[in-house]
């Protein structure tokens, strides 16, 4: 179990948007129904996971024209705000310090205290925001999914062997960026 916050280091239970906005929280919070929302995030196998798909991006930044940012605000609706562990956006499109327009993929590094009901919230979220690319990482059981309207996707390597049958977690970095060019993560075993 991790250590929860002082009661005075917590977000507050309640806030407006505009609160929310011209605060910042360490971690930082999603805010949804004019709450901030804790995100599990601090362990080490979730910071290395983000931090290999940072750098796997990172040496693809050119061909694919991809910038990889972690814990990036986004609206992804009038109010709510998601922060994803990773969001990938084109190199040269729009910046905002607060994203208003959907990212090119979204990335989720699943941490042991996360609950599955909060984590399809947020996947709903960015489905309904319009983005195409979400997949959800778990470092725990050596796994990847796509999420799409249709549900989960469990990430398939070359040889047709399912991730978690891996120890390896290069076949979930592999997935992604072999999906397609420049970093358009969606697997061919992806139903719509």
């Amino acid at each position: 179990m991790k250590p929860q916050l002082a009661e005075d280091d917590r977000p507050p239970a309640t806030l407006s948007l505009d609160e929310y906005l011209s605060s910042s929280f360490s971690p930082d919070c999603d805010f949804v129904d004019g709450r901030a929302e804790e995100r599990n995030v601090g362990t080490f196998d979730h910071s290395r996971m983000v931090t290999s798909l940072i750098w796997m991006l990172a040496d693809r930044r050119e061909p694919w024209s991809v910038m990889a940012l972690p814990s990036l605000r986004m609206r992804v609706g009038p109010t709510p705000v998601r922060v994803p562990d990773l969001c990938v956006i084109e190199r040269g499109g729009p910046r905002e310090q607060v994203l208003t327009y959907p990212p090119l993929a979204v990335i989720e590094v699943l941490d042991e205290e996360d609950r599955f009901s909060a984590t399809m919230e947020k996947l709903d979220d960015y489905l309904r925001f319009g983005i195409e690319n979400v997949w959800v990482v778990d470092p725990e059981r050596r796994s990847a999914h796509t999420a799409t309207r249709a549900g989960l996707h469990l990430v398939q390597s070359s040889e047709g062997h399912h991730t978690s049958q891996r120890r390896d977690m290069r076949l979930v970095i592999t997935g992604f960026s072999s999906s397609t060019p420049r970093g358009y993560a969606v697997p061919s075993t992806a139903g719509r």
